[in-house]
């Protein structure tokens, strides 16, 4: 089990980029949550097995959303996340 705390920077507000952040974890069995913060980056945690969340953390970097665009990432791996029962968009 991973468990990894991302901050997506670019533009990645106001485009979709959560909703299809959702759908790519529900496909790969991700939990965990993501929400737009007030200082324009997307905030997300993301809890499942290391192959999943690797995935994952591929397509998040790539954009999910043909809208928006990726600048770049902060990814840090946290033991102390909660593990959700699923994944869940939630606003600032």
């Amino acid at each position: 089990m991973k468990k990894v705390r991302i901050i997506v920077h670019g533009r990645v507000q106001g485009v979709g980029f959560r909703f299809m952040t959702k759908l790519v974890a529900d496909e790969l069995g991700i939990t965990g949550l993501v929400r737009n913060e007030p200082d324009g980056t997307v905030y997300i945690e993301a809890t499942g097995p290391t192959t999943s969340i690797d995935r994952f953390i591929n397509k998040v970097q790539a954009s999910p959303s043909p809208s928006a665009h990726v600048d770049y990432c902060d990814i840090t791996e946290d033991d102390s996340l909660t593990v959700r029962k699923k994944f869940g968009v939630t606003y600032y």
